[in-house]
């Protein structure tokens, strides 16, 4: 991700302890990839990521909605993140890798 705003700074900077996290610009949003492994979506100052049948209630029980690009499209498989859990760096280490796992 060669020009990042203060938001994508700020996520990286929280997602350090996982080490190799690379951004990549798609339709107008970022996607944040492990090791080659696309985990995440950085869109209009919200951090979304991957989910699964065993932990999309985690988001939904936090009041979390997926991922809306357009209007018309809902990517079910991409939760926001919630404030709490994007503040706590310890957290949201452990919420980022249960996504990662999701994508394997």
């Amino acid at each position: 991700m060669k020009k990042r705003e203060g938001f994508q700074d700020f996520v990286l900077d929280q997602l350090g302890a996982l080490g190799d996290i690379d951004g990549r610009r798609m339709f107008g949003s970022y996607g944040l990839y492990h090791r080659g492994l696309f985990f995440a979506i950085l869109s209009k100052g919200r951090l979304y990521f991957k989910v699964h049948e065993d932990t999309r209630k985690e988001y939904v029980d936090s009041g979390m909605k997926p991922f809306r690009p357009t209007k018309k499209l809902t990517l079910k498989s991409y939760y926001e993140v919630p404030h709490e859990i994007l503040e706590n760096r310890e957290r949201l280490a452990e919420w980022a890798r249960k996504a990662i796992r999701r994508v394997r």
